[in-house]
Formats: C-alpha cells, structure tokens, sequence
C-alpha cells in the first residue's frame, strides 16, 4: 500500500508524445493526451497542446506543473509585446521567450517543449526547446517519452514540400504509434494546424486509431475481452 500511496503523491507527469511537423504552407502540431502521477493515470483525455497567442501554439511535456507555468508567463508576455508592437508575435519571439525562461531556470524545471506556429515573416516554424533551455529550430521535431521510438520512423519517412493533408496523416500515424510502444503515451490524439488561413484543431478518439503489431482491438469492456477470448469447455 506504501508503494501505491507513494504513486498517487507523486508529481504529475506528462511522460508522452508531443510532434511538430512543417509542410508546404503551415504546421502541424501533435500530442497524446495521458497526463501520469506516478504509476496511476491521472487524466486520460489532457490537452498538451496550449495557444500563446492567435498565431503560435505550444507542445508540452514532463512535469505538467512546469510546463503549464512556462506557457503561462509567455502567454502573459506575448500578450505585452502585441500591445506594444501593435501586431501579432512571430513563432521566433515566442520560441525565444520560452527559453529565455527554461534556461533561466533549468535547474528547477522539469519539461521539454516544442513551439510552432506561423507568421507572415517566415511563415510556419517548429521550434524545439528540450531540459536545459537550448532552442533549436527544426522542419519537424518530437519530443517526451515516446519519442524514442520515433526517430527512425522520421527518418525515413520524412519528405520536404508536404500537402497539410500528409502532414496531418503523418503526425497521426507517429502519435499513433508511440502509443502502441510507449506505456507513458496513450489516451487520444489531438492536432493543431497552424497557417496563413488560421487554426484548425481535430481530435482523433483511442478507438478510431490504427492498431499496430500484437494490440489488441478496442472493446467496450473488459469482459468482452475475456468473453470473446474464453476456450471452449474441456470435455473428458
């Protein structure tokens, strides 16, 4: 009981998968939606993909706590520098503000991000800020748990010019995947599509997901798992 009890105190954590991707116009932003405490999962359906500002949004993994204060202040900033500016931040001002603040406090910050959006300058930009506040710009990057069975599928799929179309197949089916892999991912997928026309959000439910290698198929409950899989009655 000591060893659950530890479980349920722990901080909450978004071991997870979070996705952006470029493509010819925009980009695409995805995540998971399981939000851990310890062991025990905390929140099945949480949304990891949070607006700075009309234009630029935010993936977030780790510590969800960390996580959420970091997009808070930038929000608040961003919101600063519209006012002053007298028109939308570019993804680059947000990306950067969010690591002033993650490598300001990289020794009590436990949470790896990844910025994107689109701005009539540059038009879409993915920006990964991993522990330790580096910002590094990338045509797509992935980032939490599930990430580590990933890369390979990026490499070799990966293609410049993309439709909005393939890009969004494309973050589903990776999602998708880590979740198959990864205990700490799973739940939904949501994605954001960021462009010069707006945003456009989706939401993928657990049972409209593609089943990978040994899954089982989604059931209603558990015991039509244990019914349908029953054998038949030994006969003497």
């Amino acid at each position: 009981m000591d060893g659950i009890s530890g479980d349920l105190n722990a901080p909450h954590s978004m071991g997870t998968t979070i996705i952006g991707v470029t493509y010819n116009g925009g980009v695409v932003l995805g995540a998971d939606s399981r939000t851990s405490t310890g062991m025990y999962v905390a929140n099945r359906a949480s949304d990891k993909i949070t607006q700075l500002t009309d234009n630029v949004y935010i993936c977030r993994s780790g510590s969800a706590a960390d996580s959420q204060i970091v997009s808070d202040y930038v929000r608040y900033f961003l919101h600063q520098h519209t006012i002053q500016l007298g028109q939308p931040s570019t993804v680059k001002v947000a990306a950067n503000l969010v690591r002033l603040l993650s490598y300001n406090n990289k020794n009590m910050l436990q949470t790896g991000l990844i910025v994107g959006g689109w701005d009539k300058y540059e038009g879409g930009k993915i920006y990964g800020i991993p522990l330790g506040g580096t910002v590094l710009e990338q045509p797509f990057t992935i980032g939490g748990s599930g990430s580590t069975y990933l890369y390979g599928f990026f490499d070799q799929v990966w293609k410049e010019g993309m439709t909005q179309d393939e890009a969004e197949k494309l973050v589903v089916k990776a999602v998708s995947l880590a979740i198959a892999r990864d205990g700490a991912s799973g739940g939904v997928v949501r994605t954001v599509t960021i462009n010069k026309d707006g945003v456009t959000r989706k939401f993928y439910p657990g049972n409209t997901l593609p089943l990978w290698h040994e899954e089982l198929e989604p059931k209603d409950s558990m015991l039509d798992i244990l019914s349908s899989a029953s054998p038949e009655p030994m006969v003497s």
